[in-house]
């Protein structure tokens, strides 16, 4: 959790430093804010195209030493954009914190799988995922005390964030080597007694993999498998107001009539109820063994937030609200959507293909979020609300589709196959989740 609230404060810290000057500084003004979109898009070019590779060679090593290096390489890459000074500099920098998150993000989703079972994936999830809704929260507070002692420094504010925000992660990286275990069956941290009960539970609805493998049948049956597609499809769409909730926040809150100071400190708030709200639903989640459900609401109350903003033009109450709604219902759509669709996935293999076809398709979205809020739309945007509004609703409807499907997949088995326990052991090892239970 430390980590990756760390890394989401690498990743969002760009919108804070935008109003700390950055444009001003090494972008010429950008006037139009198509350098900065550019700049903001870098990670996401870096993350699509190295996490399909970053996932499947994760698996090839300890997860401990993967995870780890991740984790330093990224907190280098955003610590050194402090010393960018014209756009090419900051965009490799940016690209260099997309290379090494791509390495982490997508395992930690296999990398769960190790430890928990379906029954408990939800809650562990979730509770994680919400450090990237609190590490928003702390990226205003942080960026709101960075403002204030640029007068001691001499050191331009932007600049600060970038040392301030990264060299934790460094540090965090190298203390994940000694400290994070790897797979249940290597690690050095359980008994033998502890290790015999993690395989037992590494096989309850499936069967685990030999550490250090790779079933390429599997790999290449996630490539043909045409419900990672869909769930592409739902992860484009949240991501495109994810990136721009990073990006973009502290702009629209400013926009909204407050000082770049106090924007900082009003974009806590949503991040907050946001990492709230996915933690509860998360729970209720596992508590029902229902990821569908909570999505198609959550992904609703997105739309509608997006809606306020688009037709609620004055009422600077209603928008600031609708901040909420929005920032609640994108980390709880991707916290559903990271502990749904893996374990839909039966095999270890097939996760580790799966996941990051998934979320390259959806880190396109993060593209098309970064570029949809020129600055000569301001302060009303209403394309960008618009496009993310559509997203939102059309979320909504493929979750629905999903649910429907899985549910009536489910009963077919049953009375094809018979009911199962869903704790057994089954052999994955050949069909992956052709013949194993689909959640």
């Amino acid at each position: 959790m430390l980590v990756y609230l760390l890394g989401y404060l690498d990743r969002t810290n760009l919108g804070n430093a935008r109003l700390m000057g950055l444009t001003t500084d090494i972008l010429g003004g950008d006037a139009s804010g198509q350098l900065y979109a550019w700049v903001n898009s870098a990670f996401y070019f870096a993350y699509i195209f190295f996490q399909f590779p970053g996932t499947i060679l994760g698996k090839k090593f300890p997860q401990n030493w993967w995870l780890g290096l991740a984790a330093t390489g990224w907190g280098f890459c955003c610590a050194i954009q402090a010393t960018a000074f014209n756009f090419g500099g900051i965009f490799v920098c940016r690209f260099g914190v997309g290379v090494f998150e791509s390495m982490f993000s997508p395992n930690m989703s296999l990398y769960f799988t190790f430890f928990y079972t379906r029954h408990e994936i939800g809650k562990r999830i979730g509770t994680w995922f919400a450090c990237a809704s609190v590490a928003g929260a702390f990226g205003g507070l942080i960026a709101f005390g960075v403002q204030h002692i640029h007068a001691t420094t001499g050191i331009a504010n932007w600049r600060l964030l970038f040392l301030i925000e990264g060299l934790p992660a460094v540090l965090a990286g190298l203390a994940c080597i000694y400290i994070l275990p790897d797979r249940p069956e290597t690690t050095k941290y359980l008994t033998e007694e502890e290790r015999a009960l993690a395989i037992v539970r590494m096989n309850r609805g499936g069967s685990k993999e030999t550490a250090g493998t790779i079933n390429t049948s599997h790999l290449w049956m996630a490539a043909r498998d045409w419900k990672i597609y869909l769930y592409g499809v739902i992860y484009f769409g949240v991501n495109v107001a994810l990136s721009a909730l990073g990006a973009f926040l502290p702009t629209i809150i400013s926009d909204l009539g407050y000082t770049a100071a106090r924007a900082q400190l009003f974009t806590v708030p949503p991040y907050v109820v946001g990492a709230a709200v996915l933690i509860i639903t998360n729970f209720i989640g596992d508590h029902l063994q229902t990821r569908g459900i909570p999505m198609i609401l959550s992904s609703l109350a997105g739309g509608t937030g997006y809606l306020l903003l688009i037709l609620v033009q004055e009422n600077i109450r209603v928008r600031y609200f609708a901040t909420f709604l929005i920032t609640a219902s994108t980390y709880t759509t991707i916290g559903i959507s990271i502990s749904w669709f893996p374990y839909n996935m039966g095999s270890e293999s097939k996760r580790a293909a799966g996941i990051p076809i998934f979320q390259a398709i959806g880190q396109c979205g993060s593209i098309l979020g970064s570029n949809l809020y020129p600055n000569a739309d301001a302060p009303k945007y209403i394309k960008g609300f618009g496009v993310s509004c559509a997203f939102n609703y059309l979320v909504s409807f493929i979750a629905l589709g999903l649910t429907l499907y899985f549910r009536y997949e489910n009963a077919r088995r049953d009375r094809e196959y018979g009911k199962i326990d869903r704790n057994a052991a089954v052999d994955t090892s050949k069909e992956a989740d052709h013949v194993s239970t689909i959640i």
